[in-house]
């Protein structure tokens, strides 16, 4: 369920759609979770699925990014072992083919699992066995997280280099991010990581703009980063002195946001999705599109997260597609996954009369 529940519009669910931002701890099914909770003796809540459903959703709407993320303990600790690893992966490749996404990339810190006693590169690894048990053209993200000590997040990045994909890996890491509490914690903390990251040819993307003002997005890009996740407090330098060249500087380095509408309500990095600050960036220019998050933890989904957009903040079919065409040429898989892609998205919009 989404934040005001949009009746779907079935023209929108069979538009192709790009995921970009969503994160295998956030994603597990409910049923899932608690089967893995079951087999692993942890404690929930509850053990019905309707009443667990709504705890997240709860939880969600405490309106800040630190409580938000406490969910994370619970789920991360149900994925402890590589057998729930392969399953949680290949249940969120098969859940986003199922809202009509055409290519995929998830993300995850796997270094969380060392304390569940999961050694860092068989977690990696059987998170890919699972992505590339689904049908869906899809890459995983491997995640550092941002508060912790510089040489752990370093261990993070050297082991996104080792999983990466190539010629002989078809599922494999496509890309490096910074996740985690943002206020406080700036990437610069890390700045030398991400440039060993970027020296060897991972693209990065880094979470920034959320939680903290619009320059860490600034910031993130001097660092190198090709995507920012969420950067909606970007917005808050457009009718500023400094907001046009804030612009060029995106332009210029062809930024990519990863805007995450029903997160950004819940984390309060937004106040509503009426106001939220996807219609000022996209009205600017920026290049952007919509994403999920975490399906489980925002409780919502990709076919929910454009429905917002059309029927609170204005946007049309045309401007989601356009998202998509954005999402693509932003996408850190190799032309032979994104060039179908794109065919599909194309020849939807043909038959919509949009292209």
């Amino acid at each position: 369920m989404g934040m005001s529940s949009p009746k779907p519009d079935p023209t929108l669910a069979t538009m192709p759609k790009v995921l970009l931002h969503d994160h295998l701890d956030g994603s597990l099914r409910v049923g899932t979770l608690i089967e893995l909770c079951r087999r692993r003796g942890l404690a929930l809540p509850t053990q019905n699925s309707a009443e667990l459903a709504q705890w997240f959703r709860s939880n969600a709407m405490a309106g800040s990014l630190e409580r938000y993320l406490q969910g994370f303990a619970l789920t991360v600790a149900a994925m402890g072992d590589l057998p729930a690893l392969e399953r949680v992966a290949f249940e969120a490749a098969e859940d986003a083919r199922a809202e009509g996404c055409v290519l995929a990339e998830f993300r995850m810190a796997p270094l969380l699992l060392q304390a569940h006693g999961v050694a860092p590169d068989e977690a990696v690894a059987a998170m890919l066995a699972g992505l590339a048990r689904s049908g869906l053209p899809c890459g995983l993200i491997v995640c550092g997280m941002r508060h912790e000590d510089p040489d752990h997040v370093a261990q993070a990045a050297e082991l996104a280099l080792r999983h990466r994909a190539g010629p002989q890996r078809t599922i494999g890491v496509v890309g490096f991010d910074l996740a985690g509490p943002e206020r406080g914690w700036p990437a610069t903390r890390h700045a030398r990581t991400l440039q060993r990251v970027r020296e060897a040819g991972l693209p990065i993307t880094l979470h920034a703009g959320e939680a903290d003002e619009g320059q860490r997005v600034l910031e993130a890009v001097a660092l190198g980063a090709r995507r920012i996740g969420h950067g909606v407090r970007l917005a808050d330098l457009l009718n500023t002195p400094t907001g046009p060249q804030a612009l060029q500087q995106l332009q210029a380095a062809q930024v990519h946001l990863e805007i995450c509408p029903t997160s950004n309500v819940q984390t309060g990095a937004a106040s509503s999705i009426a106001t939220h600050p996807i219609r000022a960036l996209w009205d600017a220019g920026v290049s952007l599109s919509f994403h999920t998050d975490n399906h489980l933890i925002s409780c919502t989904d990709m076919n929910l997260e454009g429905q917002a957009l059309v029927d609170e903040a204005g946007f049309g079919l045309a401007d989601l597609l356009s998202m998509q065409d954005m999402a693509l040429s932003a996408s850190f898989l190799g032309h032979v996954h994104t060039e179908p892609a794109r065919q599909a998205l194309r020849a939807w919009a043909r038959a919509q009369g949009l292209g």
